[in-house]
């Protein structure tokens, strides 16, 4: 007997071998395999239909978890209402079905998917941190750790060490960072603007009766960092009110977590700072809020999104990647209509280690300025995510007007080279976000318009500003 008899052959009838080498007709071979087509065709609709429900689960699931990190107010919150009514109450206000069908999306092949990004505890780092809970990063296939980091100069460091893939910045720093100005020389590149306006000018309890900064003279304020909005715009408020910040004032650096503390203790008088700190200054009831330093310059930037120029070359689809993540996470948290649920996000000890209350009243700008009055401003915060290139010419004008750059500067070289306002409007078509047009549009500060074409001019017309 063969021994690959088997007693089914007794039964069948005698067939010619199919070229295919199986025992079979060809007419029996053909409908094999339509119906292993069928069969395929079938279980990848099945398969996609369990992705897209698996997808869609998960996405429900971290926004429900970010929204809720404690598991028995979680599961509380499930119970009482139901996963139907909770799923539609967050529709509600988050573009749910838009970010499931961001996480079907495929995107092309990353060089590297395990990345450490940097960021300060601070409002202005909104985009950045939130895209963290809410799976941004996730669902263009990153694997990201933020990490909340103690204070600027740290922050440079861990960038200029590649400690840091990528990181928070103050809007300033990556351009002195490439001009080598306080550090070495390491070309670093602005991706997006991560908030507009955001900071303010809070001042100590005792000084309620002293809002004229023309009578500041020997006061001591603190900045988080010399080359920060914080810097410049507080140098030109104290000018414009005939005051030489270089002599008659202190300015300390004071990372911004130590900023309620020290104006609690009396070592300064004030500090223009990064939000939630200056309402926190409030709610703590040790100072008031003396203006918003939108009042002074209504949509100025003040941190951004960044990376150095080698992680970029080395790693564009990675670096496309990230862009896609925080312009969709900027433009979610430019609708104002999220602010509070994105306060929630964003409070945690993770995170901003806050309370709910102090960021939430920032985020809507409903808030309450510690004179006793209740504002409503809704732009208090914002987060216009454009790396505009006449913003960088204004900040280089600055860091000249106060001799942190020595001799001429080639304004314009400088601010296409590490703003990539190009790279920003081409992830944002990609994404279907309104790409706005130009490059240096023109802007006013305390009243007076600033035009990048003529900023030699602008840089050498004010009577206060660093002897050359």
């Amino acid at each position: 007997m063969s021994e690959f008899f088997s007693p089914y052959d007794a039964d069948r009838p005698l067939m010619l071998k199919c070229s295919c080498g199986r025992d079979h007709t060809v007419a029996d071979h053909h409908a094999e395999v339509s119906a292993d087509a069928a069969a395929a065709t079938l279980r990848q609709r099945s398969e996609t239909r369990e992705f897209e429900l698996y997808s869609n689960e998960f996405v429900e699931a971290t926004l429900v978890k970010a929204l809720f990190p404690q598991d028995a107010v979680r599961r509380r919150f499930i119970k009482a209402v139901g996963k139907g009514t909770a799923m539609a109450a967050i529709a509600s206000v988050l573009p749910v079905a838009s970010l499931q069908a961001m996480a079907q999306e495929k995107q092309g092949a990353l060089e590297k998917t395990n990345l450490k990004i940097g960021f300060i505890p601070i409002t202005c780092a909104t985009p950045l941190i939130m895209a963290h809970p809410l799976g941004f990063y996730s669902k263009q296939g990153l694997n990201v750790e933020v990490t909340k980091t103690a204070g600027w100069a740290l922050i440079r460091d861990k960038m200029i060490n590649k400690e840091y893939d990528a990181t928070h910045f103050l809007s300033p720093m990556p351009l002195a960072i490439s001009m080598g100005l306080g550090s070495n020389a390491t070309p670093m590149n602005v991706a997006t603007i991560q908030n507009v306006n955001g900071q303010a000018i809070t001042l100590a309890l005792k000084h309620k009766d002293n809002r004229d900064p023309k009578n500041w003279k020997g006061f001591k304020f603190a900045i988080p960092f010399e080359y920060s909005m914080h810097n410049f715009l507080l140098r030109y408020y104290l000018a414009e009110a005939g005051l030489n910040p270089d002599t008659d004032v202190q300015l300390r650096v004071v990372p911004p977590a130590e900023m309620v503390a020290n104006l609690r203790a009396g070592n300064i008088d004030g500090f223009l700072g990064p939000d939630p700190f200056n309402q926190r200054a409030v709610f703590e009831d040790v100072g008031f809020i003396h203006l918003l330093t939108k009042d002074l310059w209504n949509g100025h930037p003040c941190c951004a999104f960044g990376t150095s120029t080698e992680f970029i070359q080395k790693n564009p689809n990675t670096f496309a990647a990230l862009y896609r993540a925080v312009l969709t996470s900027a433009a979610m948290a430019r609708d104002p209509k999220n602010r509070e649920l994105i306060a929630k996000v964003i409070a945690p000890q993770a995170y901003l280690n806050q309370p709910e209350a102090v960021i939430n009243q920032v985020l809507t700008g409903k808030f309450a300025d510690g004179l006793g009055k209740i504002q409503n401003v809704p732009d208090r915060a914002d987060f216009d995510p454009m790396p505009w290139q006449s913003m960088a010419v204004w900040m280089l004008t600055q860091m000249q007007r106060w001799g942190y750059i020595k001799g001429d500067v080639d304004y314009k070289q400088i601010a296409e080279k590490v703003f990539l306002i190009t790279d920003a409007k081409k992830q944002m078509k990609a994404l279907d976000q309104k790409v706005p047009e130009g490059a240096y549009p023109k802007f006013k500060i305390m009243g007076r318009e600033f035009d990048a074409a003529k900023a030699a001019e602008y840089a050498k017309s004010f009577p206060i500003r660093k002897a050359a």
